[in-house]
């Protein structure tokens, strides 16, 4: 059987799902062939027309059936989830589970209000008995292409709300997590989605390519810089809409007046959590000199105290990287790194007992430069480099010396401090005092700026990114507007008057009432007429 890696793009092959702790074959799909992929494109879109017609409310159901299914099912996705992601199991129930349930239960509650539409208010001066409101309509097909790190809530929250607002979806699922994907198409099977409603391409670049090139109306991609400027690029040229969320480098500033027991817990969590391979996980810490030493040995035991091994192990706090080329490129990294100059504390590559997963202890560094690679390139993996500054201001400009700009986290005592540096963070999130917290919010927008991607996943401005403002007007069916045909210059005097009416200056106004008023009087007798003659 041929590898779906190396087999000809054109070419259907069975695609096999490996756990990265053991290596040990899961499960298997057939991936479609990239020609299809249009195909599958225009299956969802007709069954999307129906339902399109859908009441916001109902739709709403669905979701909150979906909900109920994910809990239903709580043991098989946990469990499916440890074997294929290699996350550890309370991580998966706390970081992907529980997030899904959320989602897929403040869109039914939220989603009908976010997307309901509203009046417009017309200013009443040259259309007095103009009455408008938007609405919001389904875009058509969704496609949506999900991570591998992070293969269960962040892909389905993605096709949630493309549902939600009305849209057809067609899921490639990353081919490290295909059954991963295949879950995601079974809870809202169980939840009763219309069949052929949402529909899954399987593969690898190729397929992910013709999905991004197939007639869909939006892609919403979770991945690489590199993969995601392809994806953006191809979607300008066809006119598309693109939601993607790209790479981070995410910096913590611990300021001298930060419960520093908290910091150097949070700060271990936020980068070790998933292996330090979450969007947003921490890379970098930036630390005032009256606490550093505190805060790096705290932080040393309490990375001292995390387990790697077996992530079906309830006592395993570190699975294994998603696969090999991640661990190789960590390696290049801090080796890179030290031999730079920069010191390891603890960390690095790790054999587990009995397991063949490329695993990595978690890494903690300090005496990183800017000259060095690990200052400026994403990590995949769990590596922590901590840098002492003397000032907050000092730690502000590190923290924005990087293309990348998903989050960042300040840790303090004064709240007012922190709203102060987070305004010079170019970031678009930022944490106090804890991190990663849009990561399990669906109501907070999640999203970075720079390289880090372009549009926000969760909240509402991502259900309304889902669909299509429409605005439709009334006017009355008798008379017309006075600045209709024939232009003359009653007209003309008129409409100055207008302007000068509204002027902030007393003497325009003035102006306007002496030399606006017979105009706009004769204008306004035109109007009158026409309205008494239809």
């Amino acid at each position: 059987m041929a590898d779906a890696s190396t087999a000809a793009p054109d070419a259907a092959t069975v695609l096999e799902a490996h756990s990265p702790a053991t290596g040990e074959v899961l499960g298997s799909v057939t991936t479609t062939r990239p020609r299809n992929v249009a195909e599958v494109v225009r299956g969802a879109a007709a069954v999307q027309r129906l339902w399109a017609q859908l009441r916001i409310r109902d739709r709403a159901r669905y979701m909150e059936r979906a909900a109920q299914a994910v809990i239903d099912e709580t043991a098989e996705i946990a469990e499916l989830l440890c074997r294929e992601q290699g996350r550890p199991r309370a991580e998966v129930e706390l970081m992907e589970i529980l997030p899904a349930v959320e989602t897929l239960q403040w869109l039914a509650e939220a989603g009908p209000k976010i997307l309901a539409g509203e009046k417009a208010h017309v200013s009443r001066v040259l259309r007095p008995l103009t009455r408008a409101r938007w609405s919001y309509e389904p875009l058509g097909v969704v496609g949506v292409i999900g991570p591998a790190t992070e293969p269960f809530a962040t892909p389905l929250g993605d096709v949630a709300v493309a549902l939600m607002a009305g849209n057809g979806v067609v899921l490639k699922p990353s081919p490290h997590a295909c059954l991963a994907g295949e879950r995601i198409a079974r809870v809202f099977a169980r939840a009763g989605l219309p069949e052929g409603l949402l529909r899954i391409a399987h593969g690898h670049a190729d397929v992910g390519g013709a999905l991004v090139d197939a007639p869909v109306a939006q892609i919403r991609f979770t991945g690489s810089l590199l993969a995601g400027r392809d994806v953006n690029e191809a979607c300008a040229r066809g006119l598309k809409r693109s939601v993607l969320e790209l790479g981070g480098k995410d910096a913590a500033i611990v300021c001298a007046d930060a419960n520093v027991d908290r910091a150097a817990h949070g700060a271990v969590w936020g980068a070790f959590a998933n292996a330090g391979q979450s969007g947003g996980s921490i890379e970098r810490v930036f630390v005032l000199r009256e606490v550093a030493d505190r805060f790096l040995r705290g932080v040393l035991e309490a990375t001292a105290a995390l387990r790697v091994g077996d992530p079906r192990d309830h006592a395993t706090q570190i699975g294994p990287l998603v696969g090999g080329e991640r661990a190789a490129r960590v390696r290049e990294l801090l080796d890179d790194a030290v031999g730079s100059g920069a010191t390891l504390h603890t960390g690095g590559s790790a054999a587990v007992e009995g397991l063949s997963g490329a695993f990595v202890a978690p890494a903690v560094l300090t005496g990183v430069t800017p000259q060095m690679r690990m200052w400026r390139e994403e990590v995949p993996g769990p590596v922590l480099s901590i840098t002492v500054v003397d000032s907050e201001e000092e730690a502000i400009a590190g923290a924005n010396d990087c293309d990348l700009g998903l989050g960042a986290s300040v840790w303090t005592a004064d709240k007012y401090k922190g709203q102060r540096i987070a305004r010079q963070l170019r970031v678009g999130m930022v944490w106090m005092n804890d991190h990663l917290v849009a990561r399990s919010a669906p109501q907070i927008p999640w999203g970075g700026v720079q390289g880090s991607g372009i549009g926000r996943a969760r909240g509402a401005i991502a259900l309304r990114t889902c669909a299509e403002p429409k605005v439709v007007t009334w006017d009355p069916p008798r008379g017309r507007p006075f600045f209709w045909f024939p232009y003359d210059e009653q007209v003309a005097r008129a409409a100055r008057a207008i302007a000068e009416a509204r002027s902030r200056r007393e003497p325009d106004r003035d102006r306007a009432l002496r030399q606006g008023a017979l105009p706009a009087g004769r204008v306004a007798l035109r109007v009158a007429r026409t309205l008494r003659n239809r």
